[in-house]
């Protein structure tokens, strides 16, 4: 050893200071020295302790285990590790230790040596360990069965969708078969109706005929519109069957026929460009006439309500003018959509319907693979425009 280095403390002040308990006993057990750091922690000094057996600082628990499990262990194999052991403090509490043991042979007899070391961080911590298993095992739990509800919330949802979605096709499919049904009534009456308007009338009976002829056409509208809605909505779709035609002309005599029905309001068509366009004839002039019926429902009929049809080189578009009051912004997002009115009042009117025409509208145009859009302020008015894909005109 260098004499530089410091001299290391005597092996007695080594044994009995140690930061351990160390007990050397006999192999019955009989206790032959024991250091000052075990007879703290027990609280008896080294002259109580020589000549008792170490079984006896045991509780009763301790002694069983002792005789059934470590000392038989100590005997074949020669050592035991980490045996947890309570034993008894001279002021009768119990003090729990690990035991670490080996057995010797000597010249002079054969003798355990113990060490033992304090368990109170280290019971401490398996605690706190326990508790946090605890802790994490009830979670677990709370999520299984969160996960269970939730799959059971799940599968009902499901159910429940499923329910209202057939419930919903048969109410669409009660609504097609209905309105188709209605069609060939409505159409007995528009006849008749024409046809004692064709007499000779009083003026009161000539009124009541006109006002029975309105009212069967605007069921008629109405019956279309929903017709296509449950058509739409069932998955058929709405369709058409486009061939080339003169836009300008279609929307013309979409024009004529809508003065007769709205004598009230200021019809106005304009044409711009030339050429033919592929479009379904029938489905325009309905577009046509649930815009103007848009327009005369909510628009200033002391002005004009001008159709446009534009024929541009890769596209076809119809526009509907009126200068009723602006739309507010909240509504045109979602003007398209079923049952939506153009307006947040409630007006009654002879030409307000289901809330379908800007619907059908929307389905039409895109069953020409086209779209619509709408535009409404103060200066313009509310401009409705249905634009049909490029490739659409031919010129």
């Amino acid at each position: 050893m260098s004499t530089d280095e410091p001299p290391l403390p005597d092996p007695q002040t080594l044994f009995e200071c140690a930061p351990c308990g160390l007990v050397v006993t006999k192999e019955d057990g009989t206790i032959l020295r024991a250091n000052q750091t075990f007879c703290h922690w027990i609280g008896f000094d080294s002259q109580a302790l020589v000549g008792r057996r170490f079984q006896d600082l045991l509780t009763m628990g301790g002694r069983i285990f002792h005789q059934t499990h470590w000392a038989p262990l100590m005997q074949m194999q020669g050592s035991v590790a980490e045996v947890k052991l309570d034993l008894v403090h001279h002021d009768k509490h119990t003090v729990t230790m690990l035991l670490n043991g080996v057995r010797r042979e000597h010249a002079n007899g054969t003798f355990n040596e113990l060490a033992l070391f304090g368990t109170i961080d280290r019971d401490k911590y398996e605690r706190e360990l326990l508790s946090a298993r605890k802790l994490a095992e009830g979670l677990l739990s709370e999520k299984m069965a969160a996960d269970a509800a939730l799959l059971d919330a799940q599968t009902q949802l499901n159910r429940a969708y499923e329910k209202a979605k057939r419930r919903a096709s048969f109410a669409e499919q009660m609504v097609a078969i209905v309105s188709h049904d209605l069609k060939n009534p409505l159409t007995a009456i528009k006849m008749a109706s024409d046809i004692l308007a064709q007499g000779e009338r009083t003026a009161r009976e000539t009124k009541l005929l006109g006002h029975i002829s309105q009212s069967a056409e605007r069921a008629q509208r109405m019956i279309a519109d929903l017709l296509d809605f449950a058509l739409a909505r069932v998955g058929r779709g709405i369709g058409v069957s486009p061939t080339s035609q003169d836009l300008h002309t279609i929307v013309r005599q979409s024009v004529d026929e809508l003065r007769m029905a709205f004598p009230e309001a200021t019809l106005l068509h304009q044409s711009i460009g030339t050429g033919n366009a592929n479009l379904d004839a029938d489905r325009v002039q309905q577009i046509i006439g649930n815009l103007v019926a848009n327009s005369v429902a909510y628009g200033d009929l002391a002005q004009p309500i001008t159709i446009t049809s534009r024929l541009e080189e890769n596209q076809a578009v119809v526009s509907v003018q009126n200068h009723g009051p602006v739309i507010p912004a909240s509504l045109i997002a979602v003007l398209f959509e079923p049952m939506t009115r153009g307006t947040d009042t409630d007006t009654d009117s002879d030409v307000r319907s289901v809330g379908l025409g800007l619907f059908i509208v929307r389905e039409i145009a895109m069953a020409h693979g086209g779209d619509v859009s709408v535009s409404s302020n103060p200066e313009d008015g509310t401009v409705f425009s249905v634009y049909f894909p490029s490739g659409a005109v031919a010129q």
